[in-house]
């Protein structure tokens, strides 16, 4: 039931679910270098199936280190756009070709971290909190999540620009995503991204996330603010900057 894969490309999966890891408990945006490499060695849509299962597992490590920081408020009036990109991504994914769902993607990411460092540099205030601001990143943070796994990097630019301190970052996205990703499951089996070779496959790379969101616990308690920030922009570069090429 596993896929016919080589030495070297066992070893991209391998570091791709390290960086989920990473990404859950430490250093969001890292698993945008995970969306890279699974990409690289299976079809991108396969590609998104194979991550879900294994995000999921990320998210119950993040719930149980943070599900206490989460800003509830926040998470509600997301709510109603993320529906909305949620459901526009699985339409966009029943009728787009990889080349698209990566471009696609890469072109918003960059967008928004323009759009984000824009906006607080030119204002003290809570620039994430309004409507619009929800609006905006929270059905493109459905939609992007959707169709490749990849709206930590959306999500992290909307709880940056909103300004939370890192244990808020971090547990409001615990439970952002947990949820997300849980509702994905069914989506993804009926347009066939999540299959039997698919399980057998998330069962052999479910230690490296282990390891990673260890590693990501032990980075996040040696960062401070101003770093953590740089980081997360830094990592969601690099990752869109990918998606384009």
């Amino acid at each position: 039931m596993l896929p016919d894969l080589g030495a070297v490309a066992w070893a991209a999966l391998a570091i791709g679910a390290l960086t989920i890891g990473v990404s859950k408990t430490g250093l969001p945006g890292a698993n945008t270098l995970g969306i890279a490499l699974f990409a690289s060695v299976l079809p991108a849509k396969e590609s998104t199936g194979a991550m879900l299962l294994l995000l999921i597992v990320g998210d119950a490590l993040a719930l149980w280190l943070y599900r206490r920081h989460a800003d509830w408020r926040a998470l509600v009036r997301l709510a109603p756009s993320v529906i909305v990109g949620l459901l526009a991504g699985v339409v966009f994914l029943a009728l787009a070709d990889d080349a698209w769902v990566r471009r696609t993607i890469g072109i918003v990411l960059l967008g928004l971290i323009a759009l984000t460092l824009w906006r607080r540099r030119a204002s003290a205030e809570r620039v994430g909190s309004g409507a619009g601001a929800r609006a905006l990143y929270g059905s493109l943070g459905g939609f992007t999540t959707m169709v490749a796994n990849a709206g930590g990097p959306v999500m992290s630019m909307y709880f940056l620009a909103s300004r939370f301190s890192m244990e808020a970052f971090l547990g409001t996205a615990a439970w952002f995503f947990a949820i997300v990703n849980v509702t994905k499951v069914p989506f993804s089996i009926g347009l066939g991204l999540i299959t039997p070779t698919t399980l057998a496959m998330d069962a052999l790379l479910v230690v490296p996330v282990l390891v990673g969101a260890a590693i990501g616990r032990w980075a996040v308690t040696r960062l401070s603010q101003r770093l953590f920030d740089a980081i997360v922009i830094g990592l969601t570069v690099v990752g869109a900057l990918y998606l384009l090429v």
